[in-house]
């Protein structure tokens, strides 16, 4: 199958779970995205990469596949993830609230579409409620229907920003009221969301945080799709922003540079989203400002074009283990 035919059916997971600090876990659950219970290859799946951060104690492993398969893999990995995680046992700086915290479910491919993904993501909420006993979900973006209401605001509402542990509370949408074991398991389907991280060289992390907040799509002059945290990351402050794409073309005022915004379409519906320069730059500013530099930038997986050229790729040669192959490239 070449690789045109093959991309046009494409959607991303990038499936978080809250551990880091135990490599061979982290691994073990994303073989089990590839292979099946006998240990044999699943075919037309990939991982692209797995993105572990020690500090957050939290991991992205990021699985590629049509979404006629994408369900049993990722449910899988889940499973795995449920066996070997316990939040009673949890810690780490990055909120959270579930052994696997997200699995957000992203269109690649031209024959997809946001209600398609939507669907699917619903009934993964369903089928791990179903397999693993305990377990529960929240619903967010083309999954919550009708409402639609984003990640931000549906994690906002369960007190995932101040990491609430006493579950008695909280109404899942499916599966039981949530254990402390398995916590609680955000599913949805949205536009591609890029991860980009910016580092300060400073512990003060209340300017961190007129930091994130001067970045942040709901602030005047803040970019457009960009939801940030402040956090305490390995002896200094990380902006750690969610880049959602934006529906329509990019803006047009200058403040938001001169680079070109990554675009992409979904359903014949044009989206883009801001570029991890773009964040950078407004995060060196706004640091400079208060006599800071900044140590770098961290981008967790790729932009939407990289994921879907990179997943064809790996697709089309039979690489399930594509995260190893990565790792080579950069060596």
């Amino acid at each position: 199958m070449s690789c045109s035919v093959l991309g046009r059916r494409l959607v991303a997971c990038l499936l978080n779970i809250s551990e880091a600090r135990r490599r061979e876990l982290v691994e073990t659950v994303a073989r089990s995205a590839i292979t099946d219970t006998h240990g044999r290859k699943r075919e037309g799946i990939t991982v692209l990469n797995i993105f572990n951060d020690v500090d957050y104690n939290r991991s992205v492993i990021t699985i590629v596949a049509s979404i006629d398969l994408i369900r049993e893999a990722v449910l899988s990995a889940c499973e795995r993830a449920c066996s070997l995680i316990d939040m009673n046992a949890h810690e780490g700086t990055h909120p959270c609230m579930g052994a696997v915290d997200l699995v957000p479910i992203y269109p690649l491919g031209e024959e997809v579409g946001l209600e398609d993904c939507g669907k699917e993501a619903r009934a993964l909420a369903t089928a791990l409620t179903e397999r693993v006993a305990g377990t529960s979900t929240f619903l967010f973006g083309w999954a919550d229907s009708p409402q639609r209401r984003g990640l931000a605001q549906r994690r906002k509402e369960i007190g995932w920003f101040k990491k609430v542990k006493d579950m008695s509370s909280i109404q899942p949408d499916v599966g039981p009221q949530p254990t402390r074991r398995y916590g609680i398991t955000g599913v949805g389907a949205s536009p591609y969301v890029m991860n980009c991280n910016v580092t300060i060289d400073i512990q003060d992390l209340a300017l961190g945080r007129i930091v994130a907040l001067a970045i942040r799509e709901s602030s005047p002059g803040g970019i457009p799709g960009v939801q940030v945290m402040a956090l305490p990351h390995e002896g200094a402050v990380e902006i750690a922003c969610n880049v959602e794409s934006v529906q329509g073309g990019p803006p047009s005022s200058l403040s938001y540079g001169e680079e070109q915004w990554p675009s992409f379409a979904i359903g014949g519906q044009n989206f883009c989203h801001a570029p991890a320069s773009l964040i950078t730059a407004r995060v060196a500013e706004l640091a400079r400002h208060h006599g800071v530099a900044i140590k770098g930038t961290a981008l967790v997986g790729f932009t939407p074009h990289e994921c879907q050229r990179l997943a064809e790729g790996a697709l089309s040669n039979g690489i399930g283990e594509f995260w190893k192959e990565l790792h080579r490239l950069h060596m």
